[in-house]
């Protein structure tokens, strides 16, 4: 199974690509701030842990653009408040 995830900055998005399937979450950005908006993995890709690898992704690329991030979307809201490594991202 390949799970790359790919930035696809002109929607707004990570993706990933597998078994003919997409997942991904979408964002909106500012100079200083992404909001996660919404996560997307289909039915038939559920249960592989793709949603928590494409946000965890998505959380590295916030780190790596020193980004706070807005987690409007409730599964990226919830990564973070299970893993004490993401606190520092979470917007004031």
């Amino acid at each position: 199974m390949n799970t790359d995830i790919t930035h696809e900055p002109q929607n707004n998005r990570f993706e990933v690509h597998t078994d003919g399937a997409v997942g991904y979450i979408e964002y909106e950005k500012s100079a200083t701030v992404i909001n996660y908006t919404h996560t997307v993995v289909p039915s038939e890709l559920g249960g592989r842990g793709l949603g928590t690898e494409l946000v965890k992704y998505a959380l590295a690329y916030a780190r790596v653009e020193h980004l706070k991030v807005i987690p409007s979307c409730s599964f990226v809201a919830a990564l973070i408040d299970k893993h004490a490594v993401y606190q520092d991202l979470r917007a004031e």
